[in-house]
């Protein structure tokens, strides 16, 4: 069975990014066809590109490297959870995902963005760099606005319509890291 991180963007305090991941992991748990698992970026304090070497050489020196590299190696998948600041992917995601190379390889992704704009723009910037990293990003996206889906901009609840988005956004990332996993393999 296909293992699927459910990946928390944001380390801000008083982020919504939180509300937004538990959501979706409590959609994928109604779920058979794979395994969730929600990774929160802050609990892995990771530094600002602290490695001496370029992660696309894979010789990683420090522990919470370390940690990081297994976490996202065991997956198959992943659904970034994002926020959009400033017309862009948080800098601790960014970070985040720039720590590692092969260990994001021949892999799928997905998005749920959030933001005054749904978080597209954030979206658009993860889609460039998932490229780079040789990750499978898939066409159905999650966009949630705080104008709708936060009651006064801070309390987190979704539309009903964005559980189908959800599941199609599932859908499309479970079918692509199958399909990837002969790559992985080899």
């Amino acid at each position: 069975m296909l293992k699927v991180a459910i990946i928390i963007g944001s380390t801000r305090p008083g982020r919504k990014g939180e509300a937004v991941a538990r959501w979706v992991h409590e959609l994928a748990k109604k779920r058979g066809d794979a395994e969730f698992e929600l990774v929160d970026i802050q609990d892995f304090n990771l530094p600002l590109l602290d490695e001496p070497m370029p992660p696309s050489l894979g010789q990683y020196t420090r522990p919470h490297t370390l940690a990081w590299a297994a976490k996202i190696d065991s997956f198959d998948a992943y659904v970034f959870v994002t926020p959009e600041y400033n017309h862009g992917i948080s800098g601790a995601l960014k970070n985040a995902i720039d720590y590692l190379y092969k260990e994001w390889n021949n892999k799928a992704a997905g998005f749920v963005g959030y933001g005054s704009a749904g978080g597209t723009r954030a979206v658009e910037q993860l889609r460039l760099v998932m490229g780079e990293l040789q990750v499978a990003d898939v066409r159905a996206q999650v966009m949630l606005s705080l104008r709708t889906d936060f009651e006064h901009y801070s309390t987190f609840a979704p539309a009903p319509h964005h559980e189908k988005s959800v599941h199609a956004l599932f859908d499309q990332v479970i079918a692509w890291g199958g399909a990837l996993k002969p790559l992985r393999e080899k």
